[in-house]
């Protein structure tokens, strides 16, 4: 019989519910080496992800929820999710697809649809169609129309904790219909350990030498620009902090980071994406993805109101996310990547997370 507590605390007791008739339920992962990652069906949500720190002790770099119930009451509904069927913003909630406009989407984000709507794959009960001790696939079937988007969508989202201290995230999707598409799993990492007050000394590194700047509401301008001469700028290591508040109009609008850097790559080849270090602990993030780019989120409205795992709080820039994705508003940005997905396609993605010391 699988462990009913995991290593960071969990109990899969506190993960069993019945919502929309579905069950839910808490998978427990582990390789090897003892690293132990944890993922609920309910949102495909990671829920806490123990890797070794530069003295061998296991540390929970993932904030999170400890139930269930928290999950469904929680001031911040993407912890760890899936978000679908677009992550990330569209302008207005609406779209054009091969003359057609769809403008019905959900406004849930100033004036723009935010990752799906109001109940996007985020907050969905996904089936569990493969579970072994470091796998789990998840499918979900997102009908046509739902949350205003065309077309019969069939996603699976595979879950690998390798041996290699690897979190292999490989994202697969069919439609029946023209539609568009941007997945993307928004964990919240904190190198110190979930809980840490603040990610500022986190030394980030992210190829790329270009960004998409953004009005007041986070939707890009349309062109990119260079980060070079920016507060913008992780070509070379930096702490997440040292330029955080400075007067720069893109960080005021975002109240620190929270953009879209375009890496650089010429396909949809597997390649480096970002490198991330905590001075506490030692523990380095490399981020590989198949994706054209990354959204540097810094946890900006965390509010550390609520207690999370191991009564933990999370403050404003308690933690970071690295979203691997396509761009925002791609589907009203011809110029942009394409986001639209046919009938005869498959939609095939990749992210690594990997994990090591120093």
């Amino acid at each position: 019989m699988k462990n009913k507590i995991a290593l960071s605390g969990l109990n899969v007791d506190n993960f069993s519910k019945k919502i929309d008739g579905k069950d839910t339920t808490l998978c427990i992962l582990t390789n090897k080496k003892g690293a132990e990652l944890t993922i609920t069906n309910y949102g495909a949500k990671i829920v806490s992800l123990m890797v070794p720190d530069r003295n061998g002790t296991l540390t929970d770099v993932v904030t999170g929820h400890p139930s269930i119930d928290e999950y469904l009451h929680s001031q911040e509904p993407y912890f760890g999710a899936v978000c679908g069927r677009y992550g990330n913003r569209i302008a207005k909630g609406r779209f054009v697809l091969d003359g057609i406009e769809y403008n019905k989407l959900a406004i849930n984000n100033g004036p723009n649809n935010l990752h799906g709507g109001i109940k996007g794959f985020n907050s969905q009960v996904w089936d569990i169609v493969k579970e072994d001790d470091q796998t789990v696939a998840l499918n979900y079937i997102s009908i046509d129309g739902e949350e205003g988007f065309p077309g019969k969508l069939t996603v699976t989202v595979t879950y690998h904790l390798t041996d290699n201290n690897e979190v292999e995230i490989s994202y697969h999707a069919v439609t029946d219909k023209p539609t568009v598409l941007n997945l993307t799993n928004h964990s919240y990492f904190n190198l110190s350990g979930a809980g840490d007050p603040s990610v500022g000394d986190h030394q980030l590194t992210i190829k790329a030498d270009y960004y998409l700047p953004t009005d007041d509401t986070a939707i890009p301008y349309g062109p990119k620009e260079k980060v070079e001469g920016t507060p913008m700028d992780f070509r070379t290591p930096r702490e997440v902090g040292s330029r955080i508040n400075d007067d720069f109009e893109q960080l005021v609008f975002g109240n620190g980071y929270d953009h879209t850097y375009i890496l650089n790559k010429e396909n949809n080849e597997l390649s480096f994406c970002a490198r991330c270090v905590s001075p506490k602990t030692g523990i380095v993030m490399e981020t590989y993805t198949t994706e054209p780019g990354v959204q540097l989120y810094t946890g900006n409205w965390m509010t550390g109101h609520f207690p999370g795992k191991n009564r933990k709080r999370y403050p404003a820039r308690a933690a970071l996310c690295l979203e691997t994705q396509h761009f925002p508003d791609s589907p009203n940005r011809p110029e942009y990547p394409s986001t639209v997905l046919r009938p005869d396609e498959e939609f095939i993605s990749k992210t690594i997370y990997k994990f090591t010391v120093q």
